[in-house]
């Protein structure tokens, strides 16, 4: 017998004194909604008689200035689901109590906010976009915390969007491995209890052998979920369940909540060990998809993203194991680790092309897609992969670079298609992954350009939230992308924190680990509230002469402690303070999205040298073009030769030892190569 359905809501508009509101009906007595604002007036009522079509709900609104500044119209909802509650006059009182309470309602949300504000991670650099794009981000990620019902725990969704006539409600769905990448950017401005209870979230649902869970709509409890395909669809929610983990545990020095959770790390570890259906030691898509849902070819039997998690995976939990004082286990997975490095280099790449393969198909045989997943090698730090640079180069070109952030394919793939899912589109998430990995491997201005391009998208759509993806084509957001997406806005705090200020947190040790690459026309920047473990700390970045200065205040909890990276960097024997050696010379580049529907146009980046007394740049960019960099001179009375661009003199309004760098692209047709040779 099929079940009842309520149809289409049918509208009916409630006249009140100073306005009215809609009642939805259904074709049930005891199920019905209300919708109003405050002062409005119905828009579109089509008579009975007229030929059946959909039209708008409209609330039509006059706003006078002069009355209604400093007034809010808030949008009022109610519901019955009885005959008695679903009643106009019900519905009525239903609404007319919520307009009284908002007033406190909304006076206890801003206290809300405004306790974030205070409490979480903030930056104060020279470009104060930057700064509230980062503060959004926050509050976009925290906007999407919800509670599952029943039960009441809180997860984190993956996005908001209009359902429209859709099953799917506003894309509002728990999903594991977007949560997952998100509490990397949840660790690194301090929520550390809404990483507790998001990890808590998945365990509850990790499945009887140990695999963590991928998809769980709203409405998940009310029925038997995980006999549907979509659970545990996902094959990369297990490893990065076990990477982020252990990034909570050494960011907040929880090691209780580990030991709490043992059993549960070691099923999905086991899980993880135990699913190779062809022999060779990597964890593969039989499980389910690695990162894409669909390929032209057909699915790959396993992808170079899912064996690079499986990888860094067994890195985790070798760290996981000997913080449990488990040795035995915490060698395998070592020694795992450390092996599937090896085979991933052999398995995947192709020296002739000096490219690593997309996927391994089940006779062996490699799809060649030049994609931009092998970055994800540098996501959990670590040796990365072993012949990176032509994939670098690659990357930052406009073959992948588009001005608004990264292709997933080439350009010049057989297979790219630019409004595709998986094939050529632009995720922001995908931007992310790319600048971590280039600030991590020695590409700073590559990673910079993508950390803008992220950051400058909270404002081009949602104001606050950064868009699920883009065209490969056009600067445009599909009409089918969720606008405030959770690893979007991730995907501006984690490069900024790891990359550009090149934070590594040991809440464990009460330490932090430096590697920071601050844009040339920067003098001073400050990480405010940097949650270390048990304490609260900001760090301070000054330029002095030929030196980065780094310094630690700790605000709150056990002192914390600095340690530069690399032979460059020089701790005080306090550990307060750090200062990196500087290059004599430094460029900086420019950023900023193009206009609405353009094509990609802007200047890239595609290596950058440094040596003792030269700074070597080879850039593209389209044919005639006049490209401005900006360049710092950190050493006095340098001499300063220029090949391939010409020094114009001061750079207008960034100070005197900063001059403009103009450069000249040749000629042609596309996008033409430049080199710049900077010596002294």
């Amino acid at each position: 017998m099929a079940s009842a359905q309520p149809g289409v809501p049918s509208a009916e508009w409630v006249k009140q004194q100073d306005g009215g509101f809609y009642v939805l009906h259904t074709d049930f007595p005891n199920l019905a909604g209300a919708l109003a604002m405050p002062n409005t007036q119905p828009g579109i009522l089509a008579p009975y008689q007229e030929k059946p079509r959909v039209y708008p709900l409209e609330l039509k609104l006059h706003y006078d200035p002069k009355r209604d500044t400093n007034r809010y119209f808030p949008l009022l909802m109610a519901m019955g689901d009885t005959v008695e509650t679903a009643t106009n006059a019900t519905l009525q009182g239903k609404l007319e109590r919520l307009n009284a309470t908002l007033p406190q309602a909304y006076a206890k949300h801003a206290a809300r906010y405004a306790g974030m504000r205070d409490s979480l991670t903030a930056i104060r650099t020279p470009d104060a976009g930057l700064d509230d794009d980062f503060a959004w981000a926050e509050m976009s990620i925290e906007q999407l915390r919800a509670k599952a019902q029943p039960g009441g725990e809180i997860g984190l969704v993956a996005g908001y969007y209009s359902s429209g006539d859709s099953a799917r409600p506003g894309f509002g769905w728990y999903f594991g491995r977007d949560s997952l990448y998100t509490l990397y950017a949840v660790n690194g401005f301090g929520d550390f209890g809404l990483t507790r209870d998001e990890l808590e979230f998945l365990m509850k649902r990790q499945r009887d052998d140990g695999k963590i869970m991928h998809e769980y709509p709203q409405t998940a409890a009310y029925f038997d979920w995980k006999n549907f395909s979509y659970a545990y669809a996902a094959a990369d929610s297990t490893p990065l369940f076990l990477t982020a983990m252990l990034d909570y545990v050494r960011t907040s020095g929880d090691v209780n909540f580990l030991r709490q959770h043992r059993e549960i790390v070691e099923k999905a570890w086991r899980f993880e060990t135990t699913h190779d259906t062809d022999g060779d030691g990597i964890y593969d898509n039989s499980q389910g998809t690695g990162w894409v849902e669909s390929w032209p070819t057909g699915m790959p039997h396993q992808e170079i993203y899912l064996a690079l998690l499986d990888q860094q995976a067994s890195a985790a939990m070798a760290k996981l194991a000997g913080l449990l004082g488990d040795k035995a286990t915490a060698d395998t997975a070592s020694a795992r680790a450390a092996e599937l490095a090896k085979k991933i280099e052999a398995e995947y790449y192709d020296a002739s092309r000096q490219a690593y393969a997309f996927s391994r198909n089940a006779d062996g045989s490699l799809d060649r897609a030049a994609t931009v997943y092998p970055a994800i090698a540098w996501w959990n730090g670590g040796e990365g992969l072993a012949h990176p640079q032509a994939s670098f180069r690659r990357w930052a070109s406009h073959d992948f670079s588009t001005d608004w952030g990264l292709r997933d394919v080439a350009e010049s793939d057989p297979f790219y298609d630019p409004i595709s899912y998986h094939q050529g589109s632009v995720w922001p998430l995908f931007t992310g992954w790319a600048s971590v990995a280039e600030y991590r491997a020695g590409h700073p201005l590559a990673g910079y350009a993508h950390l803008m391009q992220n950051a400058d998208l909270t404002t081009a759509q949602d104001l606050g939230a950064v868009t699920e993806l883009l065209s490969g084509a056009f600067f445009q957001p599909f009409g089918r992308s969720t606008s405030h997406q959770l690893w979007s806005s991730a995907m501006v705090i984690t490069p900024t924190l790891r990359g550009l200020f090149g934070v590594d947190v040991d809440g464990l040790a009460s330490s932090i680990h430096l590697d920071p690459h601050l844009p040339a026309d920067w003098v001073h920047a400050v990480v405010e509230r940097l949650h270390v473990g048990a304490s609260v700390c900001s760090l301070e970045y000054q330029r002095e002469a030929r030196g980065l200065v780094v310094k630690v205040n700790t605000l709150s909890g056990p002192a914390v402690r600095l340690a530069g990276v690399g032979t460059d960097s020089r701790a005080s024997a306090e550990g307060s303070s750090v200062v990196f050696a500087l290059p004599a010379v430094e460029v900086a580049v420019p950023h900023g999205l193009p206009l609405p529907g353009a094509r990609t146009a802007q200047m890239k980046v595609l290596s950058e040298v440094s040596e003792a007394h030269s700074l070597k740049l080879e850039l593209e960019a389209k044919a005639g073009a006049t490209v401005e960099l900006t360049v710092r001179r950190n050493a006095a009375k340098l001499n300063l030769h220029v090949e391939g661009g010409t020094i114009v003199g001061t750079a207008a309004g960034k100070g005197a030892e900063l001059e403009k760098l103009v450069v000249k692209f040749p000629q042609g047709t596309g996008y033409q190569q430049s080199v710049v040779t900077l010596s002294w």
